[in-house]
Order: structure tokens, then C-alpha cells, then sequence
């Protein structure tokens, strides 16, 4: 895998990560609200652990074979620790926890994910932070 297609698929990986988590915190008003809202976070639980493995794939994918830095390994194998806590907070039914953690993660993955964008936008060539005209 080349440097290029790594980096995408990181991209990816993390805003599929990103997505999934925003779908857990949707589906948990609805399961205040409605009769299939559990069902909803149910399996969107499960599809959230497995876009947190595909980015940890991502991350070590872009690392080793396609030579880019280490650290992006770090933040996804931290992701996947916290997701094994939501499950488990989850399926024990500590809401005082689950929540937080919840919010905590979506924060976490929106500046991730932030952080990619601004790096893969930097490496085409261009400033990662735009420059106003000048008068």
C-alpha cells in the first residue's frame, strides 16, 4: 500500500469513526424516545467497534508499510480502549458513565479527525492554515 492510498485510508477510517459515533449519540436520544431506539443503538454499537478497528488497521496500514509516523497508532489503539469501555459500560447499564464517555469520544474523534484533514491538506502542497488576502 503506498504512502497516498494509506493516508486516504486513514482519512477514511477516521471519519467513518467519527460518522458511527455521531449515529450512537442520535440513536441514544431515540432510545429515551422511542420503541426501536434500542434496537438502533444496539447495532450501531457494534458497527462503531468495528469502524474503530478498521481505524486502528488504518493507522498501523499507514504506519509501518507506508512510513508515516507512529503516533496516529497511539490515538486509534486509544479509541479502540475507550470503545471496549463503552461496550462494557453499556451492556452493564451505567449511564452515569456510558454518557460521559460517549461525549468524551465524539469530542476526541472530531479533533482526530480534524487533525488528518489539516495534515492530508498540508502534505498536497498547500498551507494548513489559509493566509487572508492582504490589502
Amino acid at each position: 500500500m503506498t504512502e497516498s492510498k494509506a493516508s486516504v485510508f486513514s482519512r477514511v477510517a477516521i471519519g467513518l469513526q467519527t460518522l458511527t459515533l455521531f449515529f450512537q449519540a442520535t440513536t441514544a436520544g431515540l432510545l429515551l424516545s422511542t420503541s426501536y431506539g434500542y434496537t438502533l443503538h444496539d447495532y450501531g454499537s457494534k458497527v462503531m467497534y468495528g469502524a474503530t478497528m478498521v481505524y486502528v488497521l488504518a493507522a498501523v496500514l499507514a504506519w509501518k508499510p507506508g512510513g508515516g509516523p507512529a503516533r496516529p497508532v497511539l490515538y486509534a489503539t486509544g479509541f479502540l480502549v475507550l470503545a471496549s469501555a463503552q461496550v462494557v459500560l453499556g451492556v452493564a447499564h451505567v449511564p452515569s458513565l456510558h454518557v460521559p464517555l460517549g461525549v468524551l469520544m465524539f469530542g476526541l474523534s472530531v479533533l482526530d479527525l480534524g487533525r488528518v484533514l489539516v495534515a492530508g491538506r498540508a502534505g498536497r502542497g498547500r498551507s494548513a492554515v489559509p493566509m487572508a488576502p492582504s490589502a
